[in-house]
């Protein structure tokens, strides 16, 4: 364990940046940190006279705001363990959850309180809306209502006048303390709750303030979900530690509003997924690299410097023009367009990470990256290539260190095969490392996807589903251009014995997609359904060769 105190870094920081701006959802209202010392102490008193207990369960759903980022803070700092639920999982996954990993409250936003079912959730306590932080439900024999309307009077007899940087003190909580179940999944079979204490998001943390650029009052743009740890602990937990001002996206990011909040915002650092970098390369410079004078042009060794630096220049703009450095992780950048940003000079540097470390993995300086790498070993951690040949021959990433996961909750048979017997983390991606310690991904071993936001995209449980429906046998759900696309081997004894001609095998299937994507997350929904004419390979285990596999035009 590390001597750095989580929980301490929230109380510092609080303290130390009480005139600061802290909060701010995207063109709305800004907390300043003494503010958000004040909800949190509001919290902790409703959470104590609610008599919820030191490492109770507790889940929060909702798009990033500034609500969300003080009501996870106030749990964790409290003692108690997040649940964060990604906003965009189905209803029946959400309940799920909540009931797996024996939340006692939920924190949801409006619009997903709208369609979830609190008689699906009976274990829950109380339910308070993230809006404004009423009580939506209280369950059977409980007086949590009535507590929350005495919480105004609670709150001024414990803080006299109000609760000043002086008075500001939490309990202290040991980093061995489990701080989050991060959830990798919602489907019943699939969901992983990732058990991280607080000792990984106090390494997370430490290594971000002691390796990346940012100082107090700096701005920051959210707009990854907080519900995943990449977003949360980079985003959100290390730039709060410092006293940085975060600004929430709190609608569905899409490429246009989150430039125009860079423009607006200037962040001096930007956190992001490939697919937004991808998208800006593909349609706002590829147009112009296109053009038979430009191609001209950059065969000109003097001249080509000249327009190299010109778009990079338009490149910093588009991310605010006042960055030290974008940082990509989450999958692998596309190498043409991690070469290109390399030629031209642009600050961007690529991490690796998983949830099992509550992220971090690897990570170095855009000046210090190495063409192809995703940056070098964090220092509290060990790896380990499971190859006779770690520097020149593929194996599996292994890692063990400070920041690994103490195992999945409630799931023992998952921990085994994660975990091994000496502590290392199977991590089922695939490189090797040079002498330094930079980490080369050269394949993922997962079949995981990531969705347009950095969302995690799994796609055995779409799978499941679709093989669950009539006419289908079975089936391999890919990733082509950022959209999911099924391949399925139709069920032919079935649509031989009803003589359907393959008019009606299309539009079964088309109206399978549609039956299948009403139980789907918006981003893991599926695109386009193609039939694949005969029996998938499989492994001796008989597991399906999805390598094998690719959508073709």
């Amino acid at each position: 364990m590390i001597k750095e105190n989580f929980v301490k870094y929230i109380e510092n920081s609080l303290k130390e940046n009480w005139d600061l701006p802290a909060l701010s959802d995207y063109q709305g209202s800004v907390y300043k940190y003494s503010d958000v010392a004040r909800k949190i102490a509001r919290i902790h008193i409703m959470f104590e006279e609610c008599n919820v207990k030191k490492g109770d369960r507790i889940s929060l759903i909702g798009k990033n705001s500034a609500n969300w980022a003080m009501t996870y803070l106030a749990i964790v700092s409290y003692g108690a363990v997040a649940v964060p639920i990604l906003p965009d999982f189905h209803p029946t996954d959400v309940h799920h959850i909540v009931n797996h990993s024996d939340s006692v409250v939920l924190f949801a936003g409006d619009v997903v309180w709208e369609n979830l079912d609190e008689s699906a959730m009976p274990n829950l306590r109380a339910i308070f809306g993230l809006v404004d932080f009423t009580v939506l439900v209280e369950g059977k024999n409980e007086k949590i209502k009535k507590i929350y309307e005495n919480l105004d009077k609670t709150y001024e007899q414990k803080y006299p006048g109000g609760i000043t940087a002086d008075k500001l003190k939490f309990d202290e909580i040991s980093n061995n303390e489990v701080g989050v179940l991060n959830y990798t999944s919602g489907t019943t079979g699939f969901s992983k709750g990732v058990i991280i204490p607080l000792n990984s998001l106090a390494v997370n943390v430490r290594f971000a303030r002691n390796n990346l650029p940012l100082d107090p009052g700096n701005n920051v743009v959210s707009f990854l979900p907080l519900a995943h740890t990449y977003g949360c602990a980079f985003e959100f937990l290390w730039p709060f530690s410092i006293g940085c001002h975060i600004h929430f996206l709190t609608r569905t990011p899409s490429p246009k509003i989150i430039i125009q909040a860079f423009h607006e915002i200037r962040p001096e650092v930007v956190i992001a997924v490939p697919l937004i970098i991808e998208k800006i390369y593909k349609k706002q410079l590829l147009p112009i690299l296109g053009k038979f004078s430009m191609k001209m042009m950059m065969s000109i060794p003097i001249i080509d410097k000249a327009i190299f630096n010109k778009i990079n220049k338009k490149l910093t703009d588009v991310f605010g023009g006042n960055f030290k450095e974008v940082v990509i992780g989450g999958a692998a950048l596309n190498q043409e367009v991690e070469l290109f940003l390399k030629k031209i000079g642009f600050r961007f540097t690529i991490g690796y990470g998983m949830t099992e470390c509550g992220p971090l993995i690897s990570y170095a300086n855009w000046d210090k990256a190495k063409l192809g790498s995703a940056g070098k070993l964090v220092d509290a951690l060990e790896i380990k290539i499971d190859s006779e040949d770690p520097c020149n021959i593929v194996g599996e990433i292994m890692v063990r260190g400070e920041n690994v996961m103490l195992g999945y909750y409630k799931n023992p048979e998952a921990t085994e095969q994660a975990l091994d017997s000496e502590g290392w983390l199977h991590t089922g991606d695939l490189g090797v490392i040079d002498k330094e310690n930079y980490v080369y991904i050269r394949g993922r071993s997962k079949s995981v996807v990531l969705g347009p936001s950095g969302e995690n995209i799994y796609p055995e449980e779409i799978e499941a589903k679709l093989n669950n429906m009539p006419y289908v046998m079975e089936s391999v759900v890919l990733d082509y251009k950022n959209k999911l696309v099924a391949l399925v081997y139709p069920d032919y004894d079935l649509v031989d014995a009803e003589k359907i001609d393959e008019k009606g095998l299309l539009q079964i299937m088309e109206e399978t997609k549609r039956e299948v994507n009403k139980t789907l997350a918006k981003y893991m929904q599926i695109s386009k359904i193609k039939i694949h004419p005969e029996e998938f390979e499989k492994t001796p285990k008989k597991s399906i060769k999805r390598f094998l596999y690719s959508v073709e035009d």
